[in-house]
């Protein structure tokens, strides 16, 4: 097939990968117990490596070039027409590439991770399921399929945390996960609604255009209306980048295995990052929205690195930093910065990538992933420490690594426009990240060997082949950009600054737990403040003390008047008619001048009662 014809067949692209779901669901158990469960898991990985190269390939022949457009009827009821539009343009086969990418990584890795597991048919669906739908979504033109594809990736969300649903915890956290997303998915369908009559589309390039006739003045909305809309809209993707106070639920999605979580963390949450960079030109109408925006990223952003500090389970530590840096996302958005945006999440993903399988080797054959209980892995793991150590280089601004080009081209364009609150939130947000990965690196490589990690090889090659090699693509991140033209113009004073707060933040973390024998510090004066950390600033029990109180109470209350009042009021009458039932059945004489005597009886009490109400 020529270059030309990938980009013109470029919508089979989540296809591939749909088509693998949909194969893999064939090995029931029946099949599995005369083939074993890995063809299922064969079949995806194939099929996610077309996708990846058709993704590629389409890239290649439509760099430089105007983006396409390519239609698929869906429905037509009266003025109503719903088309699926997918844009084929270098920015989202950009996506698919990178999406594709990262499953077929996390694929491979799970044949190694979960080598002893039966589930492979289910799993590796699932996986499927979200590279169709997350390449679906990259290449989506319209507001209202995005927002099914969204509602779809829920699902996949909950059915593959709860993968192992004979753990009660695991089961626990896909409901409390999978009910969080439902408040942003519901406030999220509002403002699709609500959003149709006053553009009349929901395509994200009329909206756009929209947009820039409301700014000039050419179409009059009611500000408020704007900013009840914005708000709806802008809800979607708080939930969806677990941005406070929706953000509990990613911490709890870490009950899934570590392939899944390789996916959930790098691409999945950016899924509404991507989602709320193409509504910008909206959000962008009411300065209400921007506010909210630029509050609910800055306290995530600044709020889950902090938090992540304290943690003690290996993969919490991490899924708050992937709220801080979808936080930093919003702050990007919510400035007017999209460029840096877009250019955040292509080098966040496979540094995030390559820090969870780092992570997740260890934890393999571990046992635990307790932090407490690990150390003095670095003479036994020296692989694993330093795709550990290339991921933290390649998600902090750490020259000359990826992150650093675009967190330092975000902090200089935030303060040459004034707004030094968001760049202090970005230095802040980077000095804390790399204090709380070099405690991670220092807890788990660091220091002598414990009870857990006494005994611990590195792992078998299905884990460390991707593993590697999603390395060297960190490696590569500031190459790709160069290559793309994206490689920003930065001045002197923004590269010491965020160099140093990188620079600051490691020393720190060296420090403190890098030493084989580690001194003992007294933290007794900062124990309050490491308890609020470690438990998210009490957020969860504030929800169950105000939200979970609220709708428990208003469940009870309902359902005490659905059973004394709306089932009262039926068995009232259902008792009526079997007591009438029961006094009639002495008239059945077969007599007819008993027959006439009941029916002169009932019109007579009826008469007497109508000429009591008039």
């Amino acid at each position: 097939m020529s270059l030309n014809g990938l980009v013109t067949t470029a919508w089979l692209i989540p296809l591939y990968a749909l088509v693998g779901w949909g194969g893999a669901l064939i090995w029931s158990p029946g099949i599995t117990r005369r083939t074993g469960p890995r063809p299922a898991g064969y079949l995806n990985a194939l099929l996610t490596l077309v996708a990846f190269l058709h993704s590629v390939g389409a890239l290649v022949a439509i760099w430089d070039q105007p983006a396409q457009v390519i239609r698929l009827p869906w429905l037509q009821v009266g003025d109503l027409v719903l088309e699926l539009p997918l844009e084929v343009s270098s920015v989202t086969l950009g996506a698919c590439a990178v999406v594709t990418g990262l499953n077929l990584v996390a694929q491979i890795y799970g044949f190694g991770y979960m080598e002893m597991d039966w589930g492979w048919a289910r799993f590796f669906s699932l996986l499927g399921l979200f590279e169709g739908g997350m390449c679906a979504l990259a290449m989506c033109g319209s507001l209202f399929f995005s927002y099914v594809i969204l509602e779809i990736l829920t699902l996949g969300t909950y059915l593959l945390v709860g993968f192992w649903y004979n753990q009660p915890l695991v089961v626990t956290g896909a409901r409390d996960a999978f009910l969080t997303k439902r408040i942003g998915d519901l406030l999220l369908l509002m403002g699709v609604i609500a959003i149709y009559p006053l553009t009349g589309s929901w395509e994200f390039e009329d909206l756009a255009a929209w947009a820039k006739a409301v700014q000039a003045g050419a179409i009059s909305v009611d500000p408020t209306l704007l900013a009840l809309a914005g708000l709806g809209l802008l809800a979607g993707p708080v939930g969806k980048c677990a941005q406070f106070p929706l953000h509990l639920w990613l911490d709890e999605a870490m009950e899934g295995p570590i392939p899944a979580t390789i996916l959930r963390n790098a691409a999945v949450v950016g899924t509404g990052a991507w989602v709320l960079i193409r509504l910008q030109p909206l959000y962008a109408l009411s300065p209400t929205v921007l506010r909210v925006m630029l509050v609910i990223g800055g306290l995530t952003a600044v709020g889950g690195a902090f938090v992540a500090l304290a943690q003690i389970d290996a993969k919490r530590a991490l899924s708050y930093l992937v709220s801080a840096y979808m936080g930093l996302i919003f702050v990007a958005v919510g400035t007017g910065h999209v460029q840096q945006a877009y250019q955040l999440l292509l080098t966040y993903a496979p540094a995030m990538a390559l820090l969870v399988m780092a992570l997740g080797m260890v934890i393999w054959n571990s046992i635990t992933q307790d932090l407490r209980y690990l150390g003095g892995l670095w003479s036994r793991r020296p692989i694993s420490g330093l795709c550990f150590l290339t991921g933290m280089a390649g998600i902090i601004a750490l020259p000359p690594f990826g992150s650093f080009w675009v967190l330092t081209d975000l902090w200089q364009q935030l303060v040459q426009s004034g707004q030094g609150l968001a760049a202090t939130v970005v230095l802040v947000t980077n000095a804390v990240t790399a204090l709380g990965l070099t405690r991670v690196f220092g807890l788990v490589w660091g220091g002598k060997p414990q009870q857990m990690s006494e005994r611990s090889p590195e792992v078998h090659w299905p884990m460390m082949l991707p593993s590697t090699v999603m390395m060297g693509v960190v490696l590569h991140i500031t190459m790709i950009l160069a290559a793309l033209g994206l490689t920003p113009t930065l001045e002197g004073i923004p590269v010491a600054l965020m160099a140093a707060s990188s620079l600051v933040g490691m020393g720190l973390g060296a420090v403190l737990y890098l030493p084989r024998e580690r001194r003992p510090v007294d933290w007794a004066f900062l124990a309050d403040w490491q308890d609020l950390l470690a438990n998210d600033f009490y957020t969860p029990k504030l929800y169950r003390a105000s939200v979970v109180f609220v709708v428990r109470i208003i469940s009870e209350v309902t359902a005490l008047f659905d059973r004394y009042v709306v089932d009262g009021l039926v068995n009232l009458t259902s008792l009526a008619v079997l007591a009438g039932g029961q006094v009639l059945k002495y008239t059945t004489s077969g007599q007819l001048q008993a027959y006439v005597l009941t029916i002169v009886a009932g019109v007579a009490l009826l008469g007497w009662w109508f000429s009591r109400l008039g």
